[in-house]
């Protein structure tokens, strides 16, 4: 997968598990379908979830430096 497909699905993620988490925007979507129950099991799912996003950010970005680093070195890309 590209570093950019990478950077743009982690910071995509992380906005999104970011209102769900720290909005109720979730719980306002689940009460209108009728799926009020299932709010207090929202955070077993969702902080897994930023965290992965911000974890994939993280590779992300740490992958774009390494290949930048190594065009400025070959002159080219390994990728």
């Amino acid at each position: 997968m590209k570093t950019s497909t990478l950077l743009k699905t982690g910071t995509i993620g992380v906005i999104i598990s970011a209102l769900c988490c720290f909005t109720p925007v979730l719980v306002l979507i689940f009460g209108a379908v009728g799926l009020a129950a299932w709010v207090g099991y929202i955070d077993y799912v969702l902080m897994p979830a930023l965290l992965f996003f911000v974890g994939l950010i993280i590779y992300a970005v740490t992958r774009k430096s390494k290949v930048s680093c190594t065009e400025n070195v070959n002159g080219q890309s390994k990728y």
